[in-house]
């Protein structure tokens, strides 16, 4: 048995290859199976099977068209209500790809009805646990319904269990969260692999033994997640369409032009200092160069379904373009190549102040707001005295809160708060970005609250 793992790290995902030589089975694959394609290619093998583990939150699936290209059995949870042909599996039962035994196992937690497979081959074994078992951690449980959180952090406390009662202790764990995905909860180790023995050791759903503490402890640690995950579930029971990864041809200045002063969404994927220091008047900054924030921030930040028009080198739109095909944004529009002077020549341009802590004021005094845009949870944890904090996320939708005065906007490793303060400045405020770690502003002598 040999297992290929195919990364997705901008998203936190892993999808996986499996095979014998000659019959493969995949599981969890994403809507750009060109990677799968080519890993199959590699391999000189036959994908006889496609297998979720459930009905994705966070990417879209390739499944569907993935076993429709192949003739593949198409294998996804009998109780899931998709809109399209595919091989039913329920708990406990067995197919056979090739020489490889695959057991359904059922796994309830991270949705109701979450599947775990369990392939063997010569008494050989390997568990893929999709957004169950993670590595140090489990799939976060609250994605559903705010009623059902509790049931299925109960049931994600069982099904870790199940899965360590049911495996070989030494079989190789496969998951699909918990590589930077907010599909993970808890202390997630950070570790690249693992196996059963290891997690069972090691995993807190599994060393903790008191359900209930593991539960309270659980909801409680749960942190915002994206909002464009409200899309994905609904889109992947109707199932997904091809991914087009075409690079378009670029915007004529004019029209770019037309777009800005429109109000439209141009996003530069240029680097954040690139930016800050000169870019065109209205457009908003989402460094793709931190390629592992970018889709999950946009899908977050930016209203759903509207036009994007992509500026940027030619690498980056067309990385940018794949990338958020997976969120179920398509067919942005594009200026590539260049500069803010060659994407729209007559457009106005614009910049802002880029520093480090060390020129920061000392808390938000008279005019100078020190503007945190974390996630609230980081806020209460630690924050400077008198800082005001509304999350980038939530930026758009609150920008009437947004005191007057100078802000001083800061995340805690600068990405964030590039955003904030493009958006910021958009909506015509004067922003200051600083560009430095967090954990240093105590050291600068900034006042620590928290």
């Amino acid at each position: 048995m040999d297992v290929i793992t195919i990364e997705t790290p901008q998203l936190g995902d892993r999808s996986y290859l499996v095979h014998d030589g000659t019959s493969a089975l995949v599981i969890d694959p994403q809507r750009d199976t060109d990677r799968l394609e080519a890993a199959v290619r590699d391999a000189g093998v036959r994908i006889t099977h496609v297998a979720e583990t459930h009905i994705h939150n966070d990417y879209l699936t390739g499944g569907l068209m993935l076993a429709k290209a192949h003739g593949a059995q198409y294998l996804v949870n009998a109780a899931d209500p998709v809109d399209y042909e595919r091989t039913p599996i329920k708990d406990g039962e067995v197919v056979h790809v090739g020489n490889l035994t695959v057991k359904a196992l059922a796994t309830p937690g991270h949705t109701h009805t979450h599947l775990s497979y369990i392939v063997s081959n010569d008494g050989e074994q390997a568990v893929f646990s999709g957004g169950s078992l993670l590595y140090g951690s489990v799939g976060r449980t609250d994605l559903v319904r705010p009623e059902d959180t509790e049931t299925l952090t109960r049931e994600q406390y069982a099904s870790a269990r199940r899965l360590v009662e049911e495996a070989a202790q030494q079989a190789p764990l496969y998951p699909t969260h918990g590589f930077g995905s907010f599909c993970s909860s808890g202390p997630a180790s950070g570790v690249d692999s693992s196996t059963i023995a290891e997690q069972a050791s090691e995993n807190h759903a599994l060393t903790d033994p008191d359900e209930d503490h593991f539960v309270s402890e659980l909801i409680a640690n749960l942190t915002a997640y994206p909002s464009y995950y409200a899309h994905m579930s609904p889109l992947n029971l109707e199932g997904p369409g091809p991914a087009d990864l075409t690079v378009p041809e670029s915007v004529d200045a004019g029209e770019l032009s037309r777009r800005l002063n429109d109000g439209e969404w141009v996003i530069d994927l240029r680097n954040r200092t690139a930016f800050s220091s000169n870019h065109l008047d209205g457009s908003v900054s989402f460094e793709y160069g931190n390629g592992a924030s970018f889709t999950g921030y946009l899908g977050w930040v930016l209203p759903w379904n509207e036009k994007l028009t992509l500026v940027g080198s030619h690498e980056d739109v067309e990385n940018a373009i794949r990338d958020l095909s997976r969120i179920g944004i398509d067919h942005p529009d594009a200026s590539t190549g260049g500069g803010p002077e060659q994407w729209a020549k007559k457009a106005p341009t614009a910049n802002y102040p880029r520093v480090g802590w060390d020129e920061v004021p000392h808390g938000s005094t008279g005019d100078d707001v020190i503007f945190d845009v974390r996630r609230t949870d980081e806020f209460d944890e630690s924050h400077i005295k008198g800082a005001v904090n509304i999350p980038v996320h939530d930026l758009l939708s609150r920008m009437d809160d947004v005191p007057p005065g100078r802000l001083w906007v800061h995340c805690a490793s600068g990405y964030r708060s590039g955003i904030a303060a493009s958006l910021l400045q958009r909506a015509g405020k004067d922003v200051v970005h600083i560009d430095a770690m967090f954990n240093d502003a105590e050291t600068a002598g900034l006042p620590m609250a928290g």
